[in-house]
């Protein structure tokens, strides 16, 4: 039985890119699969959404974005959970 890799999710950029150069023949969908480890269904649905319009260069940017407020938003989060921590310990050290 074949072994399978946990699911990833790959960004609009990625998708974007991978897309563009399929179709300007800089790489072959097998040559991609092995490359990136994409299955051959991820690329053909990412090829569609790129006939379609529904990738470009304006979704990437904006998907982007969103990773990356979502990454700043999980930092903050953990930054108020380790000073929490740290005023904690301080307290505890100073009470007689």
């Amino acid at each position: 039985m074949k072994s399978r890799r946990p699911y990833r999710r790959r960004s609009t950029s990625f998708q974007l890119q991978l897309s563009q150069d399929i179709r300007n023949g800089v790489i072959g969908r097998r040559d991609a699969q092995r490359t990136y480890g994409v299955s051959a269904n991820l690329i053909q649905l990412s090829l569609t959404q790129f006939h379609r319009g529904e990738i470009n260069d304006e979704e990437a940017e904006a998907s982007l974005t969103a990773e990356y407020e979502a990454q700043i938003a999980a930092l903050e989060r953990k930054v108020g959970q380790l000073t929490m921590e740290l005023d904690l310990i301080q307290k505890h050290r100073q009470e007689p």
